[in-house]
């Protein structure tokens, strides 16, 4: 065992030991508990530099070029294009960008530099002819990184910081102005509120910003460290406490360290907040940044326009791919190739309920059990939105039939041919596609390839005139491929087609539920009839399509008794 290993008071090694928990902020008086989000942030993108530098292979020009195009699209205003400092790549995209990218007059371009002072020379040599472009400098200024890897004291970070300030303010004067000014205290969760404060207030004075010119001040979440409501109180801390507030943009950067980016960030915008740094779908280092797209639907599903445009989901995440080299995850918000799809039967036939519920009422406001979205607002459509495997239940499979095929079962098939699809998924153990459940019912219920009688033709005539009312109907059907014509009495067609076939089979048939519909539209529209059928051993279901609807009834009769004759012979 390791000397340094802890050991907790029963002798054992005991990891959690090596953990602190990060301390709580004393702001009694918080109010952003009590707020919510009522407008979207100023977005900025940083895919370019942030997302990029965590990327196994970093995007060439022509993936960069690709993702600048895309959020060019989106909407985004303000988007880091690089660290032109650090490399001739990064260097020569901004220049690119400048010359080259189409950057519309309302886009600022963005560029990460260190405060050191060579490097921000570089930086304003990338930037040299871009419209009102942002200079971002940072330091950190973290108590474990002023100890550990500077060696410096507070005074010496600040130093750092107001050094680089005075240099690109000057720098960007001499060069015209035209310039805006963003700084990151880096790695501020881990910097003490009271030093944060002295170095952002240090930097601010020296900026000098104007309600013409402000300051993006900038607080990032380097390294996600706590709950996501400690780190809003410290937002709301420094809202409260930083000088001239009027003319800073207080901007989050959040990571995903803890798998609360999202949350973090909504939580920091409610503390006061005005702007966010993020990625499309949350790229980054180690767990990523917070995933801009998913903090904008949601505020998109509270009725907030996120002004940033979403609606063609699919090729967001097809650039993603394509300049990230990696893969969307499925369940991923919003995104996921299987975020609008239900397996289990419950949701399946909540859904189907409130699909059907919500055309009915002709509402304009967006009420569906367990999909917060309308899939079509992002470009999705309905059609994966149930999937059939062993846990899917009626509503899935009606939904399936109905939206893709035109099929609306009466509910007791829905139940009926329910059993029917979970015997097969249970012994094959997968999913089955919606054409593999559309064949089964036409085979099952309309073709009944191995079916003993089929439906050939009828016509009718009345009983007699001691016989008001009554008609009889002479039918001619197939039992096992030979002709036979049968004859019944009734009220009308159904009910002298089935008194029929009840005494050619001897067996006492009812018709206990009938309906129809139309299939398509036109003069050529077949008609599907489905009539549940009762006998003595219990009732059965059965259906038939023809352009006649007398027909189509005629039919689904038939296909009923067919499976009456399977049923009782398979308990022989």
């Amino acid at each position: 065992m390791d000397a340094k290993t802890p050991i907790s008071a029963e002798g054992m090694p005991d990891a959690a030991m090596k953990y602190r928990p990060y301390p709580q902020i004393n702001i009694p008086d918080r109010t952003w508990p009590s707020k919510t989000i009522d407008k979207a942030p100023i977005w900025c993108s940083v895919d370019l530099r942030d997302g990029n530098q965590s990327l196994v292979n970093p995007m060439g020009h022509d993936r960069k070029a690709r993702m600048f195009k895309l959020l060019l699209d989106m909407g985004f205003k303000e988007i880091e294009i690089g660290f032109p400092s650090a490399s001739q790549t990064d260097f020569d995209f901004a220049r690119w960008c400048v010359e080259e990218g189409g950057v519309p007059q309302d886009v600022s371009l963005q560029v990460l530099v260190q405060c050191r002072p060579e490097l921000i020379t570089r930086t304003f040599e990338a930037l040299e002819g871009a419209h009102r472009p942002i200079i971002h400098f940072y330091n950190s200024t973290s108590e474990l990184q002023r100890r550990v890897v500077f060696g410096k004291d507070v005074a010496g970070i600040k130093q750092i910081a107001v050094d680089a300030a005075k240099m690109i303010t000057d720098m960007a004067a001499k060069a015209g102005g035209g310039y805006r000014f963003e700084y990151s205290p880096e790695s501020f969760t881990g910097t003490e509120l009271e030093v944060a404060l002295e170095i952002c207030n240090a930097v601010i004075a020296e900026v000098k910003p104007t309600a013409d010119n402000k300051l993006i001040l900038n607080l990032p979440s380097t390294v996600e460290m706590a709950t996501p409501n400690i780190y809003a109180d410290q937002i709301e801390w420094m809202c409260r406490n930083i000088d001239n507030r009027e003319n800073i943009i207080v901007s989050l950067h959040p990571h995903n360290d803890r798998g609360t980016g999202i949350a973090a960030t909504e939580l920091g915008l409610m503390a006061g907040a005005d702007r966010v740094e993020g990625t499309l779908f949350g790229n980054g280092e180690r767990t990523g940044n917070v995933d801009i797209v998913t903090l904008a639907l949601n505020m998109y599903t509270q009725g907030v326009d996120p002004e940033l445009d979403c609606t063609d989901i699919e090729r967001i995440k097809a650039v993603y791919e394509y300049s990230n080299e990696m893969t969307i995850p499925e369940r991923h918000p919003y995104v996921g190739e299987l975020v609008y799809t239900a397996f289990s039967g419950s949701h399946q036939d909540a859904i189907n309920k409130g699909m059907k519920a919500i055309r009915k009422a002709n509402s304009p406001v967006w009420e569906v059990p367990y999909l917060p979205i309308d899939p079509q607002d992002v470009g999705r459509s309905y059609e994966a939105i149930i999937r059939i495997n062993s846990q899917s239940g009626k509503g899935g499979i009606a939904y399936i039939l109905q939206e893709d095929y035109g099929l609306n079962l009466p509910r007791n098939l829905q139940v009926e041919f329910r059993e029917d699809i979970q015997r097969i998924t249970d012994e094959e153990g997968v999913e089955l596609p919606a054409k593999r459940i559309y064949d089964r019912f036409i085979e099952r219920y309309v073709e009944q390839p191995g079916g003993r009688l089929k439906f050939v033709d009828h016509h009718t005539y009345p009983a007699g005139t001691d016989h008001k009312g009554v008609r009889i109907v002479a039918a001619e059907i197939t039992d096992g491929g030979e002709t036979k014509r049968i004859e019944g009495t009734g009220t009308g067609p159904i009910d002298g087609f089935i008194n029929a076939l009840s005494t050619y089979l001897g067996i006492e048939l009812s018709v206990n539920d009938y309906s129809e519909h139309s299939l398509q539209h036109g003069s050529n529209a077949s008609a599907i009839a489905y009539v549940e059928v009762e006998h003595p051993g219990g009732k059965l279901f059965g259906a038939g399509i023809n352009k006649n609807i007398v027909a189509a009834s005629l039919e689904a009769i038939v296909s009923a008794a067919n499976r009456v004759l399977e049923e009782r012979a398979a308990k022989r």
